[in-house]
């Protein structure tokens, strides 16, 4: 039985989002039916509406069996709630700036529309930097996250204005002797980890005891260090924690922030002068993997910062957020075809284009990142009938590339198509080179009116086979064989 499901009533049950929604007590369970949920049908139908026309239009078919799609609606309605949300309980005139997690969806046109909806762009690598700026951030809302920067990379941040957090001493360092060299506006501050523990996957958990990430603040001298390092760099005007994101609980989130608060709140006094002016309190917000319900939401989060930090939204502070999977995921689907339907061991198992290229996480470790599943037949319609016990399968060459074990859903036949939700971040934008299976199109849509239908817009194009040759050193054909050993002719 796939994790995370019970697949004799279709309940949606705890383990469905590995531990990770962050649902209250008091919340409802979701009652989920084909992929299908209860209360949320505007989602879900527009994306079948947009499956439908994206058969209908011939972006899926034989030729082109796989696709991920972008509900552009939707990561609009997650914007605006993000900015709500923060400003309903911040004191007017504070300076607040949202730099989506650009790792979470490193697609240019994505970074233009959050742009163009007040969001900014958090970047961990000269490639995300890139791709910001590709999409028309301004330096002014970038900052730059990453445990191994280069002074190349710092150089440019620097003398770009963008806002970097030095992650180790280290690192520090490198700034110091940058800064002497040349002026900045960049904003600069001091990444710490609070070290409060880490949630249901540890891969996903930043502020434990032996994160790589940060100055960890429970190390013997660690607190002094930070405090120090702000008396000696009046430069220094802002602080940064991140605790998690997937598999953190809000309590936990809230108590990373709490921790970093009180910290800057100590270096002020202490150093006689309020220093620093800018709290980043990262991202983390865990989605629901479970049902189309979006829990928990940004309100939820932020009312809960103000209940458990207070003094954190009251204009002491400007701040900076780093959302990424909360901003996406819920709009993103991959729809694969189901190229063959064969059965073994008495289990039926559809065979698809979607696996391990696309849902890597997923594929390996199932029991934390399980995805939903929805069917629908060959015109692209919600496939109905009896739940059947079934494998989906993907096209990589090893017996593991399975997007779902032992899912009860309407039985996938050849033709059909299978479509993976809730993959709008981390999934088919983070491609995984298997079998040189290639990047699937990736195309946003958008509703025209009542009953007008369906467009879609590009994003990405569908690589193609010279691309894949391309990569993989198809222009250096013969630099290997014109080696020879020594004494070889």
């Amino acid at each position: 039985m796939d994790a995370g499901e019970d697949n004799r009533t279709g309940d949606v049950v705890d383990r469905a989002t590995g531990g990770a929604t962050g649902r209250e007590a008091d919340e409802e369970p979701t009652i989920r039916i084909d992929g299908r949920t209860d209360g949320h049908g505007g989602r879900a139908a527009r994306r079948d509406e947009a499956v439908r026309a994206a058969v209908e239009q011939g972006l899926l078919g034989p030729d082109t069996p796989i696709v991920g799609l972008l509900d552009v609606a939707g990561i609009r309605e997650s914007a605006a709630a993000l900015r709500a949300a923060f400003d309903a309980v911040t004191a007017p005139g504070t300076p607040v700036l949202h730099a989506f997690a650009v790792k979470a969806t490193p697609l240019v046109p994505v970074l233009r529309l959050l742009r163009e909806e007040g969001i900014g762009a958090e970047v961990a690598s000269p490639g995300e930097l890139a791709l910001a700026r590709a999409a028309g951030v301004p330096p002014s809302r970038t900052v730059l996250d990453s445990p191994a920067k280069t002074p190349a990379e710092l150089r440019e941040a620097l003398a770009l204005g963008i806002a970097v957090n030095a992650d180790n001493p280290q690192e520090l360092d490198r700034i110091d002797g940058l800064m002497r060299s040349a002026t900045s506006r960049s904003p600069l501050g001091i990444r710490v980890n609070p070290q409060v523990g880490g949630g249901s996957i540890g891969a996903t958990s930043t502020a434990t005891a032996t994160s790589k990430f940060g100055v960890a603040l429970r190390d013997e001298g660690a607190r002094e260090w930070v405090v120090r390092a702000y008396a000696e760099r009046p430069w220094l005007t802002r602080l940064h924690a991140h605790t998690g994101s997937q598999g953190i609980p809000l309590s936990l989130l809230a108590q990373g922030v709490a921790e970093t608060y009180a910290l800057a709140e100590e270096i002020n006094r202490r150093i006689g002068r309020p220093q620093i002016d800018t709290l980043d309190i990262g991202g983390g917000l865990p989605v629901n993997f479970g049902s189309d319900t979006e829990t928990p939401t940004y309100a939820q989060y932020a009312r809960l910062l103000g209940e458990a930090v207070p003094g954190l939204f009251s204009g002491r502070y400007g701040l900076v957020t780093e959302f990424g999977r909360s901003l996406l995921a819920k709009h993103g689907t991959v729809v694969a075809r189901v190229e063959y339907a064969k059965s073994a061991g008495g289990r039926p198992v559809a065979v698809t284009h979607a696996g391990v290229q696309v849902a890597t996480r997923t594929v390996y470790a199932p029991g934390s990142w399980p995805l939903r599943i929805a069917a629908y037949d060959g015109k692209g319609r919600p496939r109905t009938g009896a739940p059947v016990v079934q494998d989906v399968a993907g096209p990589a060459c090893f017996a593991g590339d399975l997007l779902a074990e032992g899912r009860a859903l309407p039985l996938l036949e050849q033709g059909d198509y299978a479509a993976a939700l809730d993959t709008g971040a981390y999934y088919f934008a983070h491609h995984y080179a298997y079998n040189s299976l290639a990047r699937p199109g990736i195309y946003g849509f958008t509703q025209d009116g009542a009953g007008e239908g369906v467009s879609f817009a590009t994003v990405r194009g569908t690589q193609s086979l010279d691309e894949i040759v391309a990569e993989s050193g198809g222009a250096h054909a013969d630099a290997l064989t014109t080696r020879r050993a020594p004494g070889r002719g």
